[in-house]
């Protein structure tokens, strides 16, 4: 008979977790509240240590709690006096110009800007001097804070680098350790050079770079995500499958690849026979350098120390002795930057690293116990384990819950581990033979594909995630159950019962989601897609095919409007104009569909929106027409024609607007008419034209602006108003006087950002509409 198996030594998870907790309360709170919480935790820990007899052995862990929060609260309070020291908090407050010299803390990180204008780069950056303008002198700080840097210059720089700037500060959002945000218009002016290891780094990430480049778009951007977690070519529609499947974790430096590179080093190192001194040796060496190529950030730090203790637990198969160790990193961690106690990355890297601690040894013996073999019992333990722990934080921050997470990163994982051994040896080879960084690559490319797949799949798998409340108390309504049902698991009979519960629901829902499907609605004539700030409209032909009308600002929501429409197949995307709102997500619809050609406006500004079109259908070998008034379309039940502009208009309030292609299209016998950015001067120009302008639904131009002509909207007189517009946007869209007036009209108003995913549909007794909700 077995030995029953050791608890877990849980007497310093008390420490861990109130350090943490405090640290996290004391971020959103003023100094004094944090240092009041921190003298009574400490007093309360001093009594409970003393004269809490009665808690038996829990007083250690009670006792334990009440010090780390203590501790916590103290620590983080000490640093956010630091953070709204004056003078600093005062120039930001008044938004002073000023010059700084900083020093880089991370890579710069490119951020979505418009189209035609120069790019936005955000760099974390230790502020050390500060000067307001005109100012004789400076004042030395040491505070953190976040640069919004506008040039090409922002991008080559290097952690450890030190720069000057002359900007602007703003208040920082709080909850975190930032002092300011400081925008700067101009190029940085370097002062020195980074260090050894971060110049070494950057050499090397360079050169992954240059070898992944010979690959195809999806696996190259994804490559060097899954080895260093530099994402800056990956494709956003992989992106985004890879956040609906829950394998986003494996584009960020995480503890599993720390745990994959030691892992190779220790495997080949015991088939040499080496000793347990020079192999204890060679893998400090070995997460040295790891380290050192992922950039020694703080996150890249914490995963190694993450990774080497989940190594060290699965290695010697003593869970037991490894929590104290992850909780004393915790607290190590969390007093060494508090700032990690609202980190959602140092949450799921603490999260997984305690899940497999706790339960996938048990899980992997239970199933080996029930008849499973011993590598399958491990790769379904270790995903599963990890889920389980991490669900309700991600269930918090996104408003949704992954069923196909397990068995997504179940299929990924046996690639993970070639991809980034691969990876890895691509990177150290490529500065001094090119050649055989190539072929690395190439080899590695392979893994990556396979992932590309699951990811792909995954996402479009039917109720692959359920709608969940975010937030905190999402967060804590998820972990709550997933306790209350770890602890019910124990006895057999409510395991049988969640497993019967469990298959009649996948059995008894899935196919009513696959035949009966609410989306898209029977009857359908015309969809306005949530794509947020921007517009993509789809007309349906049938048999999976549709015509699209703009893209909106990236490519995986209108990727994912299609996917949920069923549209394998555009026959044409017509795009109205060339801003970033309509046609940033381009590469969204040619992705996994065949697009048979593209129609534009002849007005060809502005000029970066006009090349990425163009550059995204030669790809794909996609002729591209610009199409003037006139010009129609027919297939099946759908005509198409182009209406507007009925002349260049020169001179207006927005060009580029008021030249997008107006559509009037015909689905079915329904009349709809697609406006484009079209402002007044467009609408009225369509007046005077006396073309037959009314409609049964109108895509409301210009996301609901009251640039609108009332001369054109009484012409028109819709049944059916869609209005494509983003969720606290900016640019006060839409109007609610226009909209107002239109319902006083008789129409029916719909807005994506209220409502997401809208329909058209044709009934035996008219018009109706049909509203998804955000997906």
């Amino acid at each position: 008979m077995s030995s029953p198996e050791a608890p877990l030594d849980l007497r310093l998870g008390g420490v861990a977790v109130g350090t943490w907790l405090a640290g996290l309360a004391a971020l959103h709170l003023p100094v004094w509240p944090s240092i009041a919480v921190a003298g009574l935790a400490a007093l309360l820990a001093a009594v409970v240590r003393f004269a809490g007899r009665r808690l038996g052995g829990a007083r250690w862990i009670v006792a334990g709690l009440l010090l780390g929060v203590a501790c916590g609260a103290a620590v983080t309070a000490a640093r956010v006096a630091i953070r709204d020291a004056e003078p600093l908090a005062g120039l930001a407050r008044e938004r002073a110009p000023v010059t700084a010299r900083l020093t880089v803390r991370d890579d710069p990180r490119p951020l979505s800007a418009a189209t035609g204008r120069a790019p936005t780069w955000l760099v974390p950056a230790r502020l050390t001097w500060v000067a307001p303008e005109g100012a004789a002198a400076g004042h030395r700080v040491d505070v953190r804070v976040l640069v919004l840097g506008s040039g090409d210059r922002w991008r080559g720089l290097l952690p450890g680098q030190r720069v000057q700037a002359e900007g602007r500060l703003m208040p920082a959002r709080g909850g975190d350790l930032t002092a300011a945000v400081l925008a700067v218009d101009a190029e940085p002016a370097p002062h020195g050079e980074a260090s050894w290891a971060q110049r070494a780094a950057g050499t090397l990430r360079a050169g992954l770079q240059r070898a992944c480049a010979v690959l195809p778009a999806e696996p190259g951007g994804l490559l060097p995500g899954l080895v260093v977690g530099d994402t800056s070519r990956l494709d956003p529609a992989v992106e985004e499958d890879f956040r609906t499947t829950g394998m986003t974790h494996l584009c960020a430096v995480s503890g599993a690849n720390i745990a994959i590179v030691i892992g190779c080093v220790l495997f080949a190192l015991r088939r040499l026979r080496a000793g347990p001194a020079l192999s204890v040796a060679l893998a400090a060496c070995a997460l040295v350098g790891f380290v050192i190529l992922a950039r020694p950030s703080p996150s890249v730090v914490r995963a190694g120390v993450m990774g080497a203790i989940a190594l060290i637990a699965l290695a010697t198969s003593r869970p037991r002795s490894a929590v104290p160790a992850l909780a004393t990193t915790v607290v190590v961690l969390v007093v060494a930057d508090p700032e990690l106690a609202g980190d959602a990355g140092f949450a799921l890297s603490v999260l997984a690293t305690g899940g497999l601690l706790a339960f996938a040894s048990r899980w992997r013996d239970g199933l080996r116990r029930a008849g499973v073999p011993g590598g399958l019992a491990e790769a379904l333990a270790v995903p599963a384990a990890a889920q389980i722990a991490c669900g309700p934080v991600i269930a918090g921050l996104s408003g949704a819950i992954s069923l196909v997470a397990v068995p997504a990163n179940l299929l990924a994982a046996p690639a993970v581990a070639p991809a980034t051994v691969l990876g890895v040896i691509t990177a150290v080879v490529s500065p001094v033979w090119p050649d055989a960084a190539e072929l690395t690559a190439w080899l590695g490319g392979w893994p990556a594909r396979w992932l590309v797949l699951v990811a792909r799949f995954g996402a479009r798998v039917p109720s692959g995630t359920v709608p969940w409340p975010g937030g905190v108390g999402g967060g804590l309504l998820l972990a709550a159950l997933t306790v209350a049902l770890l602890l019910a698991f124990r006895r057999p009979l409510v395991r049988r019962a969640v497993a019967v519960l469990t298959a009649a629901a996948v059995v008894g829902a899935l196919p009513v989601r696959l035949v009966a499907s609410g989306w898209p609605p029977a009857g359908w004539v015309v969809a306005g897609c949530a794509v947020g700030q921007g517009d993509a409209t789809v007309l349906p032909l049938g048999g999976g095919q549709a015509v699209v009308v703009d893209a909106g600002p990236e490519p995986a929501p209108v990727d994912r409007c299609l996917r949920d429409l069923g549209i394998h197949h555009v026959p044409l995307l017509a795009v109205s104009h060339f801003h970033q709102d309509h046609i940033g997500g381009v590469a969204g619809v040619f992705r996994g569909r065949r697009v048979d050609a593209v129609v534009t406006t002849a007005w060809p500004e502005p000029a970066a929106g006009h090349e990425l079109v163009h550059a995204e259908a030669a790809r794909h070998g996609t002729p591209v027409l610009a199409a003037t008034a006139g010009w129609r379309w027919a297939a099946r039940e759908l005509s198409v024609e182009v209406i507007g502009p009925p002349e260049e208009l020169r001179g207006t309030r927005s060009d580029p607007n008021n030249n997008s292609l107006v559509l009037r299209a015909t689905v079915a016998g329904v009349r709809i008419l697609l406006m484009g950015d079209a402002e007044n001067e467009e609408q009225d120009a369509l007046v005077r034209a006396g073309g037959a302008l009314r409609a049964d639904v109108l895509k409301l131009a210009h996301h609901g602006s009251a640039y609108q002509s009332l001369d054109f909207l009484a012409a028109a007189d819709p049944a059916v108003v869609l209005v494509s517009v983003g969720e606290d946007n900016d640019y006060g869209h839409p109007n609610l006087a226009l909209l107002a007036r239109l319902s006083r009209d008789g129409a029916r108003v719909l807005r994506t950002d209220e409502q997401g995913d809208l329909a058209a549909i044709r009934t035996r007794d008219g018009l109706a509409v049909v509203v998804r909700g955000t997906p």
